[in-house]
């Protein structure tokens, strides 16, 4: 009886212990998705000493690759990502608000890709699409690092694209 407690416990994510008596037996009274529903807020009531706490419970995440163009490895890191962006629109009449949704975005993307492994250069295409139609200037600034521009006439070539 006691081994079938302990799965019940395992599989209802009930062993957590409580804050108060440090009793692993809670029941939940609440429970709520949070953070665009990446996240579940649960109200849980000691059965020991009946005091009540929170516990957010969320999906460990997979870990990404991205494969750079000279063919290095590295995890995909979404400050990176918004680092990039926020360089691009820098001195841009873009919030914050809004470039976090372009990173949301595209984070949700890459965590849905058919593999573990991702180019650089296809999360590149990501941002310029969203670029292009949120900002001409900031999708210029990052068409030119991403798609390494040399001179004036890659800018040009750029331009005339942008026109059509």
């Amino acid at each position: 009886m006691l081994f079938i407690k302990y799965i019940h416990n395992i599989l209802c994510g009930d062993s957590v212990r409580c804050p108060y008596c440090l009793s692993n037996q809670s029941k939940v009274v609440d429970k709520r998705a949070v953070a665009n529903g990446e996240m579940n807020r649960r109200r849980r009531e000691c059965l020991s000493c009946g005091k009540r706490y929170t516990t957010y419970e969320r999906v460990e995440g997979v870990n990404i690759t991205v494969i750079k163009k000279d063919g290095r490895r590295q995890p995909f890191m979404k400050e990176k990502l918004k680092l990039g962006i926020m360089k691009a629109c820098k001195k841009r009449p873009i919030s914050e608000e809004q470039i976090d949704k372009i990173v949301e975005h595209i984070e949700k993307r890459v965590r849905r890709y058919k593999s573990n492994e991702i180019k650089s250069a296809t999360i590149g295409e990501m941002v310029i699409k969203k670029l292009k139609s949120l900002d001409k200037v900031a999708y210029l600034r990052f068409a030119s690092v991403y798609k390494s521009f040399d001179d004036t006439k890659d800018f040009e070539k750029e331009l005339k694209t942008l026109k059509r």
